[in-house]
This record gives structure tokens, C-alpha cells and sequence, in this order.
């Protein structure tokens, strides 16, 4: 049992002006938390018993399907430079050197280090499969710090790694992480959803987010309603309905209009009397391989290019927006009347995949030579006719433009961000998609052989033949189960934790401490508690009673048990904080009624 008078609990009244979302106002505010710089936080007394209670439930139920390890923070640069990602994490990845000169990192994630404990120790296919997984704190030089403990420089994950002989394997531990992360984040009360994702630099063929819907969130997720389809904007799609096309004008060939001030889509439109969905948007990039290359996307002019979609298709590490000296040399046209009828050299489909090879191995060096662009399609273009499109030509636009006839492509792909509204693309469902913020919380990945071709990892198969393991790798965010807890249930007054994650169950308000009946009545109920397995917090300290209710309701411990004036009567009062409510317990059902009520909870 804990008594708060001797506890270190640092309240405020009112949050830093700085803190902007609700867990970050009220991690602050219930002093869990205090900022030591930029992304950089200590975790005080409150704060480190709710991780632990986290890290106690991961622990748990990742034992299930695996085996805990602890590797290093501080690594060396050589395996990394072995998977290719020394360089392609690019300024995210913090960077030092030892004494002797020899260059280090701070992990970000483990990859690279599972992959060389499974290269040095597995053999035969006998050792699989293998679930490796540790709880563990990471590094990742965020330039924008923000959001409290939502966007940081340090923090803990739960990372797992699996090797398998095959993709069938791997299909069974990916499975297995599925299982375990929902009765993970279900023990952990949080409601949550899972979403098709986007593999990002962790590479790899399937990816699934787990997510809760709040404001406070930097993804945005498309859903179904009607269906339960989701999916991070990085990697949703959607069904378009039937556009009515323009009529032809003249032979129907492209006609060169004069539109002078005409550079945005909105006055392209109003010019032509058309809806946007009837222009053609051009989007200019550089896109960074060994060397920058000269990408070109066309799109409807009603949709925005997703540069997550975009890096995916192209293969590229990243993308810069073209300057007008680079739309010059590369289009000869100026921004806003860019359009894709002639006017500049770009790769032929059928010399796509090879001319890629040589961008990402920098056989090509520096800037293609010849000029040629890649050009991206994107397929809500295709079938279209008689489109309006930027002329390459300052003030100048055509109409009668018609994809496929008039100019080709490189590639064609879904490279658009979905609009809410949009068609669900269930086949048979006939709903549509909501887009809504939200927090990941988890993230687990199919890796394939990404990791363990690069780093040579091998094994005998069957037939004594030495094949390559397939991998799967897998991420819990710790403080992101926290802050995603605190944000889906607060109001004006604090916040209320589930039961299982909240640094005590229930705590014992004394009302007056002065009396000694309430004093013996608190102290008795808190002695009861504690033997039966309840995390109980005794306020014992000299303050008013509005003081403690208050303070209670702050930090965020889902019970309440006031010990007042109708303990003389043998009740005392039990307050429910997620729901506000209050009832009069007697004395002795005070446990089996705290029982109860957490039951419940566990059930919800």
C-alpha cells in the first residue's frame, strides 16, 4: 500500500502553454512526465508505474509465442551498411564516433542485429521457426518534436523479429503477432482497429497498423462503415464512380486555348466551365535512387498525389518538388501549365524495370543524360477522353486531350491519396469511406528476405539444400498505449486509465484526517485491498476534500473510495471515474464491489 503524502506527485494547475494535445496537457499536469529537451522526457513516479504495468501485459503475452532477448542501443555501423540502410535512414538515424574513430548509431529499430545473432547461430531448418522479441528503448532524431510522448527522440518499443523456413512459416507468425497484439491492446482497454499499411523503410510485402481513432493522431485512416475495410491514407484505395466526359470540340484532336492567369486547377475549371475531375493535374519531382531522376505524375484534378503510394512504385528513397530551373531543363515549361502532350523525352513502359536496376544500383550516373523523365499515371486517368491539360506553354492549355492516344506513360499506378466520400472498393459492399485521425500504437510487418539476403543469412532445408529464412518484424510503441489511453477517455477535470494500465486501481480519499474514525476506517480498507491483490494509493494527506477529489480525478486512477461523513453509518462512497457515477457501498462489500466493477470493465 502507498500513502500519498509520501509520494512524489508533482500536480499542476495548468499545462504549459506548449502542450497541445490532451495526453500531453495531462501527463504533464498529473506529473508523470516532465521535459528535459526537445522529444526528451523524464518519466516520474506515476508515469514509470503505468509503463511497467504496459510492459508487464507485453511481456506477458509475448512469451506466448516467443523469446525475450536485450540487445545493444549503441551499434556498430557495419550491419547496417550491410542491409543498405546506413545511408537510406537518412538524417532520422543519430550517428556518432567512438575514441578510435569507428562510426556508431543509436538503434532505431533491430533488424540488421537480429539478423546477425540468426546468421552466426541457425543452421538447419530443424531451428525453425523463431520468434525473437525484446522490450527496449530506441532512438530516432526527430526533427519536429511535438505531442508530448507521441512524437519523441526516445522511447520503448517491443520489437519482435521471426524467422521461417518459407512464406507459409511466415504467414503462421505474422498470424500469431496478430493474435497476440489484439489481447495486448484489448487487456491494455484501448479500442482500437487494424489497418492495411504502408511498409515504409522497414521494406516487405504485407504491413498492418493498429490504430486508435483520435484527434490528436498524425495518420489518417480510410474506413468502411458498412464493411469494416481500413487502411492508412499511405496505402487506401477507393472505387470512382462513372464521370460524364466533355464533348469534343473541332476534329477532336488537342486544340491550343489561350488561358491567361489560368495556372490553378480551380480557375482551369472555371475558365473551361468543367469540374476538376475533367483536368489534368501535373505534379513535377526529383526523385533521389543512387542519383536524382526526373519524375513526372499525372492525376485527376480533383485528387493530390500520396508521395508514400509514390516512393512505393518508383522504387526511390526520396522526393523533392522540381524548381523552375530543373522544370526548364527537363519540361521546358513553366509550373501551372505543365501537361503531358509532348514537350519533353520520357522512358518508354517496356525499358521501366531495367532503367529502375540502373537508377538504384547508380549504373546510371548523376542526372539521366538523355533527359528522359519518368512519367506516372495515375489510373483514375485511364479511359478518360476529351481532358483538359496544361500546353507546356505559359498561358496556354489544350483540351480534346485523351490518355493513351495523345501521350503514354512509364508507369501506370495508383499513386492518389483517397477522398472521404469515395466509393468503398469492397467489391459488393456499396459504402463509403470515412478518413479520420488516428494514433498508431502497433505495427507489424512481412520483411520477406529484405534483411536476410542482404546480410547472407542461411540455412539446410529438407533436402540439405541452403536456402535463405523469410522474416517478419514487429513493433509496439509503449508510451504510444499511454498517451492513445489517455486520449480516448479525458475531460475538463483529467483523465481516467483502464484498470490493468493506471498506476493504482483505486485510491482511498480520507476526507478529514483529523478524525480518527475516517483515519482507522481508510487505513482498514486499504489494508483489505492491499491483501487481496488490489494496487491501492491511500490519501492520507491534510487537505480539503475538493483538494484530493480533484487530484483523484486528475491522475487518472479509475476508482474512488471516499471515506466521509456516512462511514458513522457504515457506507462509504465508490466513484466510478470513467463514468462520473458514484454509489454507497457498505463497509464490507467495499472489496467484492471493486471486484466487480473491475470485471466489468474487463468485459467492456
Amino acid at each position: 500500500m502507498h500513502r500519498w503524502s509520501k509520494l512524489f506527485v508533482p500536480t499542476l494547475r495548468e499545462a504549459p502553454a506548449d502542450a497541445e494535445v490532451a495526453s500531453h496537457k495531462f501527463l504533464l499536469r498529473a506529473g508523470y512526465i516532465r521535459q528535459l529537451g526537445a522529444g526528451i522526457y523524464n518519466y516520474l513516479f506515476l508515469g514509470q508505474r503505468s509503463i511497467n504495468k504496459i510492459v508487464a501485459i507485453v511481456r506477458e503475452e509475448m512469451d506466448k509465442i516467443g523469446q525475450e532477448f536485450l540487445l545493444p542501443a549503441i551499434l556498430p555501423k557495419e550491419p547496417w551498411e550491410e542491409s543498405g540502410r546506413w545511408t537510406g535512414m537518412g538524417d532520422n538515424m543519430f550517428r556518432l564516433k567512438d575514441r578510435k574513430g569507428a562510426d556508431l548509431c543509436l538503434g532505431m529499430t533491430h533488424e540488421e542485429i537480429m539478423t546477425t545473432i540468426a546468421r552466426g547461430e541457425l543452421r538447419s531448418y530443424k531451428q525453425l521457426p523463431q520468434i525473437w522479441y525484446q522490450i527496449q528503448t530506441k532512438f530516432r532524431d526527430e526533427p519536429r518534436p511535438k505531442s508530448g510522448l507521441l512524437r519523441v527522440r526516445q522511447f520503448i518499443m517491443k520489437d519482435s523479429y521471426s524467422f521461417d523456413i518459407d512464406a507459409a512459416g511466415l504467414d503462421k507468425s505474422f498470424d500469431k503477432h496478430d493474435q497476440v497484439y489484439r489481447t495486448i491492446f484489448t487487456r491494455c482497454g484501448l479500442k482500437f482497429v487494424s489497418v492495411e499499411a504502408d511498409s515504409g523503410a522497414m521494406g516487405g510485402s504485407q504491413s498492418q497498423e493498429f490504430m486508435v481513432y483520435t484527434d490528436a493522431g498524425e495518420d489518417l485512416i480510410a474506413s468502411c462503415p458498412k464493411c469494416g475495410y481500413a487502411a492508412n491514407v499511405e496505402k487506401a484505395i477507393s472505387r470512382l464512380e462513372p464521370i460524364t466526359e466533355m464533348e469534343a470540340t473541332g476534329d477532336g484532336t488537342p486544340e491550343l486555348v489561350h488561358t491567361p492567369g489560368c495556372a490553378a486547377i480551380s480557375d482551369v475549371a472555371a475558365f473551361f466551365k468543367i469540374s476538376p475531375a475533367s483536368d489534368i493535374k501535373c505534379v513535377a519531382y526529383m526523385a533521389l535512387y543512387k542519383d536524382w531522376q526526373p519524375v513526372v505524375v499525372f492525376l485527376r484534378g480533383d485528387h493530390e498525389v500520396n508521395e508514400t503510394k509514390l516512393l512505393s512504385v518508383l522504387g526511390a528513397r526520396q522526393l523533392d518538388f522540381m524548381g523552375p530551373d530543373q522544370l526548364d531543363l527537363f519540361l521546358g515549361a513553366p509550373a501551372g501549365y505543365l501537361g503531358p502532350v509532348g514537350g519533353f523525352n520520357r522512358i518508354p513502359m517496356n525499358e521501366w524495370e531495367s532503367t529502375r536496376d540502373e537508377f538504384q544500383t547508380g549504373l546510371m550516373k548523376d542526372v539521366n543524360p538523355m533527359g528522359e523523365v519518368i512519367v506516372v499515371v495515375d489510373p483514375g486517368l485511364e479511359g478518360r477522353r476529351n481532358l483538359v491539360a496544361g500546353a507546356n506553354k505559359k498561358g496556354y492549355h489544350l483540351r480534346n486531350v485523351v490518355p493513351g492516344r495523345d501521350f503514354q506513360w512509364t508507369l501506370a499506378a495508383d499513386i492518389r491519396s483517397v477522398n472521404e466520400g469515395e466509393a468503398c472498393p469492397k467489391d459488393g459492399c456499396g459504402g463509403v469511406l470515412v478518413v479520420g485521425k488516428a494514433v498508431e500504437i502497433g505495427h507489424i510487418f512481412k520483411l520477406g528476405y529484405k534483411y536476410s539476403e542482404s546480410m547472407g543469412a542461411r540455412v539446410l532445408d529438407p533436402n540439405g539444400k541452403e536456402v535463405t529464412p523469410i522474416m517478419g518484424s514487429y513493433g509496439i510503441g509503449i508510451e504510444r498505449i499511454l498517451t492513445a489511453a489517455i486520449e480516448q477517455s479525458n475531460d475538463a477535470n483529467g483523465f481516467c486509465l483502464p484498470a490493468s494500465i493506471a498506476p493504482f486501481t483505486a485510491v482511498i480519499t480520507i476526507t478529514n484526517i483529523a478524525d480518527a474514525a475516517l483515519r482507522e476506517t481508510g487505513e482498514k480498507i486499504a489494508a483489505v485491498l492491499d491483501q487481496a491483490g488490489i494496487d491501492v494509493l491511500l490519501d492520507d494527506r491534510d487537505e480539503r476534500a475538493g483538494v484530493k477529489f480533484k487530484d483523484a480525478d486528475l491522475v487518472g486512477i479509475p476508482y474512488r473510495i471516499n471515506v466521509g461523513k456516512k462511514t458513522a453509518s457504515g457506507i462509504v462512497e465508490l466513484v466510478s471515474r470513467a463514468t462520473s457515477t458514484s454509489a454507497d457501498v457498505a463497509i464490507d462489500q467495499v472489496l467484492h464491489e471493486l471486484k466487480a466493477r473491475i470485471a466489468e470493465e474487463n468485459l467492456l
